[in-house]
């Protein structure tokens, strides 16, 4: 387009400035032409009435003219890819790890919070998620850095290095949902933000046929009692050094290492050969306990009909200081002693928190690739010894290998025994936050109801094992699996499923719907009863109490306990527990046993299940220890505090190092022991009592 003449721009310029000049009026009219002598050329007419002029601009500067197409109303540019726009220099990862460590520092620091820890908690793991995404490498340096900054721990590096839980937490947080429930629930866990509520449940096909109405007439007792033997929670310690400190200021005690800060050249109090009440099994312990099971049992002939072992190998190590081979080490030294004096008949047994590298993680299968596999050495491992020691048969070890370590086996007298890895539901699991909002993350849940289903199909009845509880206190178990775990025991009992057992808090306790975790050592042992009630526990009577939990009581006396294993009678046909017997060696009586090897320790019989508390209860002699009976436990336990005080008394398995049970400890216990699921516990029961530590 050619741009008009210089000549007629200048004679309009002049004809406009005359008229202005020479009139004097309160009214202006400007001219209808555009001055085109303002410039000296166009892109366009610019006197025509349809289109605004487009002069033609000279850049004074760069003498450089400005397109067309920059003012073009028809087709001037956008998105301009030509002038720079400059983004912030790309960090290092390093410079990123140092920034997010700037900010949670900040967060935590801000005013604005004030004292809203949760907010905090979840604003920072937020930042630490943005950075594992992007520099996976810094996700344990950022742990060990925050953990260094905040005073968490002396051990920073051992804890959350790469080689420790750092690696764990950068996959978590790369995967949980940071800002919503699982953050919420991850910080839960570190006690700044409350335990989120469980997410309300859509049982919508989850059965495939609803519960029987009236239930199948009960199975009548055989009046022949079978023996069956319960060992939990053995944590052996291979690295166990006699004569060292056996009271230290940070575990393992009993170690090389181990030094009481107080005085830290002078031992103060001597590991003890058969063991310590701050310590791991060693193998004296272990091997004495073997020899003593057969005498006192009246098994050393016969045998046992069968036996259960409800996890955790290894000690309580480090986390820096586990390792593959030193889980399968303890596997093959337990198992093999198991056999040896358990035996003939088979041990079905589970696995522990305790019982995998890293410590209590277990990530689902779900989240794909090397992540969701990176578990599988476990399951093959370990069900090949179950295998190898000649306890399950191929298929259920089949499936035990690629489903958790989960399996069924159904016996030769028809019971059918469920194992499953409660670990995946575990608070300490830090794979168990993601997807929190899910119940059944993992599968396992599914599948129990379709083995539950089967079972109710073929008129069999049922046990479950398992290592961690779901309920007692709810500090042990998250809310939404075992939610959904309540209302699957509900479907199917008392009918289908006899008996419920599990280890993981070293004490000794029954669960009606119970749990209890000392948290310090993550994961103690206890021995109690925890009950199951109909309509998810909404009306607690005998009358609606449907089936029991036993907690078995640890070989281990860490922390504060005494030594024990358990045995119970069963009818043959009902496979209902008749009666438990629990046995128990004296912990504070090992070290007169130093020095000489006349004599190692005694285990005795601390007490029947039925005279300990069955007293005031009428109920025939061979009627079942079942959840109706330990709900009318319950109820003397309320209008009888001397009862709760031996409940408790056994609680710790007569330890000396025990503490009494007073006060408001009395309802909180006997409301742990009607919690089946987590969700219940947080509802219903005060926190705090739950051990005897």
């Amino acid at each position: 387009m050619l741009p008009f003449s210089r000549l007629s721009g200048f004679i309009l310029l002049a004809s406009y400035q005359v008229r202005a000049s020479s009139i004097s009026s309160t009214t202006y009219t400007a001219s209808g032409a555009f001055p085109t002598s303002l410039y000296g050329s166009y892109w366009n007419d610019p006197t025509a009435t349809s289109a605004q002029p487009q002069p033609v601009i000279t850049d004074p500067v760069t003498n450089e003219i400005f397109p067309y197409e920059l003012t073009d109303p028809a087709n001037f540019p956008k998105n301009d890819t030509v002038d720079p726009h400059p983004l912030p220099t790309q960090a290092t990862p390093s410079q990123l790890m140092e920034q997010a460590l700037t900010q949670i520092i900040a967060i935590a620091t801000n005013p604005v919070f004030g004292d809203d820890t949760c907010t905090k908690c979840q604003a920072s793991l937020a930042i630490a998620k943005m950075l594992v995404l992007g520099a996976p490498e810094q996700g344990p340096l950022l742990a060990e850095a925050v953990c260094q900054y905040f005073d968490y721990s002396t051990t920073c590096y051992d804890e959350y290095s790469a080689l420790a839980l750092g690696s764990t937490f950068s996959q978590v947080l790369a995967l949980a949902n940071a800002g919503g429930y699982d953050g919420q629930n991850l910080c839960s866990h570190i006690d700044l933000c409350s335990v989120p509520p469980a997410v309300p449940l859509n049982m919508t096909g989850w059965f495939a046929t609803p519960k029987p109405n009236p239930l199948p007439p009960p199975i009548q007792p055989s009046g022949e009692r079978l023996k069956v033997f319960h060992i939990s929670d053995i944590h052996l310690d291979p690295r166990y050094a006699i004569g060292s400190e056996g009271n230290c200021s940070a575990y393992m005690c009993c170690r090389e290492n181990a030094f009481n800060a107080a005085t830290p050249d002078q031992i103060v109090l001597p590991a003890a050969r058969f063991g310590s009440y701050w310590c791991d099994s060693p193998l004296d312990l272990m091997a004495a306990a073997m020899e003593a099971i057969g005498p006192l049992t009246g098994t050393e002939q016969g045998g046992f009909n069968f036996s259960i072992f409800t996890g955790d190998l290894t000690a309580h190590d480090s986390d820096n200081q586990y390792s593959r081979a030193y889980v399968e080490y303890e596997e093959v030294v337990f198992y093999g002693l198991l056999k040896k004096f358990a035996g003939p008949a088979p041990v079905y047994p589970t696995i522990g928190n305790h019982d995998t590298y890293m410590q209590f993680q277990m990530i689902p299968y779900t989240m794909g690739g090397t992540l969701g596999t990176q578990f599988n050495w476990l399951y093959e491992h370990i069900s090949s010894m179950w295998q190898y020691e000649g306890w399950l048969p191929e298929a259920s070890v089949a499936y035990a290998s690629t489903h958790y370590a989960a399996y069924s086996v159904t016996r030769p007298d028809g019971l059918k025994i469920i194992s499953l890895d409660t670990n995946l539901w575990y608070t300490d699991n830090y794979y168990s936050y993601i997807n929190s909002t899910e119940p059944d993350p993992y599968g396992i849940l599914r599948f129990l109801t379709d083995e539950l289903q089967a079972s109710e199909d073929a008129g069999e009845r049922v046990w479950i094992i398992g290592h961690v509880l779901s309920g007692w206190d709810g500090t042990a178990s998250q809310v939404n699996p075992t939610n959904l775990f309540y209302q699957i025991i509900d479907r199917f009992s008392p009918h289908v499923i006899a008996n419920i057992f599990y280890g993981h808090t070293h004490e000794d306790q029954l669960s009606v719907g119970l749990l209890l975790l000392f948290k310090f050592w993550r994961g103690s042992c206890f021995n109690y009863p925890q009950i199951f009630y109909a309509n998810n526990g909404t009306v607690m009577t005998a009358e609606t109490a449907l089936t029991a939990s036993w907690i078995g009581p640890s070989l281990t006396p860490l922390t504060n306990l005494n030594s024990g294993f358990r045995m119970y009678e069963i009818d043959s046909a009902t496979f209902d527990v008749l009666d438990a017997y629990t046995y128990v060696s004296n912990v504070n009586e090992f070290p007169a046993l130093d020095n000489q090897t006349q004599v190692g320790p005694s285990y005795y019989l601390e007490y029947s299940t039925r005279d300990a508390y069955g007293g005031n209860i009428t109920w025939g002699a061979n009627d079942p220890l079942n959840a109706t009976w330990w709900h009318l436990v319950t109820e003397q336990m309320l209008v009888d505090p001397t009862l709760v005080q031996t409940f408790n008394t056994y609680q710790s398995k007569s330890s000396v190092a025990g503490l009494d049970c007073t006060g408001e400890c009395i309802p909180a216990k006997t409301c742990y022991m009607r919690s089946g699921s987590s969700s219940l516990a947080y509802q219903n029961c005060p926190a705090g009592y739950s051990s005897t530590q």
